[in-house]
């Protein structure tokens, strides 16, 4: 939805282009930053739990950003949201995971996907109406009360809590560094033109050995270093995840800008072209999850990263003369290529690990995912940089942005062709 909204915030606010790409990537960082320590917390303490804390911050943020008088408060309260995020999809898919048997396992993950795709599907058409006809704050006020009607409904009809009474304790100095390599990390690649960036990856680089070199030697890690290096079909399709989103996230982000700026669509109709991807995925996930309990999960998901690449070709060809029905036409390719790789991939991932490690896997796959998000905006923030710099994007900048989107496009792309023989390396899942 938020997408949808981005040039009514930047007029507002006066943003330029750089600082309206933190709107969407201070959400990502902080989820990011602590989807892991969140995911063994719910291992030790009990998923729903901290699923129900999750769900009470994002309603808690969404109700205070509209009230923002500045912009630097609304990037914070933007950051808080992410947090929330992080403790919601840091256990949903270790829950799902827990319910189910192995033989269905697929199914059920396919239809956790459709739950969260069809939220996609909603949130361009909503975003976009409530957009156009209520303002920008209005996308955030319509959360609350969605997030007070998820924590009645997770309450009532929830009861297991899934807490590992005999868990280690929680490493919080690992906790802290992991956050601290995570936020360098990925405030060093969105601001790597600027010294706060260069600066933010030299500590990264200094962070890292130490972050690593001290998980190897505490007993009871917050991440067990050893299910990387002993467990190839984890591994590998954590990386695949990480180089789908990388490749994928920042599609809406572009297109929206693209369909009103240059195409000059109103919020509503822009909606409606987006959610053409989403829907796609809602149709095939349950389907593409339910085939990965028969097929191996690494060919349907190496399947669907070649067809987001195709589909990404065809976007990096698109300028001011495109018709809207080419837009769609790609955007119908994305969504059946992501259906094809999201659940299997998942699958994979869920099924290379005991019932015991669920929530650090569920935390791991989802910090992966929003690597690659962060990773796709550090992208795209940089080639803004380059190709228009720190100016508002109007229709004078017209040619600026398709050249930097055609480049963004074509990285993705080549980004996702490479992701398809990382898929195709994992070997069979168990």
């Amino acid at each position: 939805m938020v997408n949808l909204a981005l040039p009514q915030i930047a007029a507002e606010f006066s943003a330029d282009a750089i600082q309206l790409g933190w709107i969407p990537t201070i959400f990502l960082l902080c989820s990011a930053m602590f989807l892991i320590p969140v995911g063994k917390l719910s291992d030790i303490y009990g998923r729903k739990k901290v699923f129900l804390i999750g769900v009470a911050i994002t309603g808690l943020s969404s109700f205070l950003i509209p009230f923002s008088p500045s912009f630097p408060l609304l990037i914070a309260l933007r950051g808080l949201q992410g947090i929330g995020s992080a403790c919601i999809f840091g256990t949903s898919v270790a829950i799902v995971s827990s319910v189910f048997p192995k033989e269905q396992r697929g199914k059920a993950l396919g239809i956790n996907v459709t739950g969260v795709y069809a939220g996609l599907s909603l949130g361009p058409v909503i975003g976009g109406l409530f957009t156009h006809y209520f303002g920008w704050r209005s996308l955030f006020f319509i959360l609350v009360p969605l997030c007070i009607f998820v924590i009645f409904a997770v309450t009532r009809w929830i009861k297991v809590d899934w807490a590992d009474t005999d868990a280690p304790p929680f490493d919080l100095v690992g906790a802290l560094l992991y956050a601290g390599v995570v936020f360098c990390g990925i405030f060093g690649i969105t601001s790597i033109t600027s010294p706060e960036g260069i600066v933010s990856l030299l500590l990264f680089f200094l962070l890292l050995p130490i972050f690593l070199s001290y998980e190897a030697r505490v007993p009871h890690p917050i991440i067990d270093l050893g299910i990387f290096r002993n467990n190839r079909v984890f591994t590998y399709s954590n990386i695949a995840a990480l180089i789908n989103y990388s490749a994928t996230f920042a599609i809406g982000y572009l297109l929206s800008l693209y369909l009103q700026i240059i195409k000059g669509l109103d919020p509503k109709s822009a909606g409606l072209v987006l959610v053409s991807q989403p829907l796609m995925q809602v149709l095939f996930s349950p389907w593409a999850g339910k085939l990965s309990d028969r097929i191996e999960p690494r060919y349907i998901a190496s399947a669907g990263m070649g067809l987001n690449a195709i589909g990404l070709f065809i976007l990096a060809g698109v300028s001011e003369e495109t018709t809207v029905p080419i837009i769609v036409l790609a955007l119908l390719f994305l969504g059946f290529g992501f259906a094809l790789f999201s659940s299997p991939n998942t699958n994979a991932v869920m099924g290379s690990v005991q019932k015991a490690d669920y929530g650090i896997a569920s935390g791991t796959i989802a910090t992966m995912r929003q690597f690659g998000m962060v990773l796709s905006m550090g992208i795209t923030l940089f080639l803004f940089t380059i190709f228009i710099g720190a100016v508002g994007i109007g229709s004078e900048q017209a040619s600026e942005f398709i050249i930097t989107q055609k480049y963004a496009f074509l990285i993705f792309a080549v980004l996702c062709i490479v992701g398809v023989f990382i898929s195709l390396a994992r070997g069979r899942s168990g």
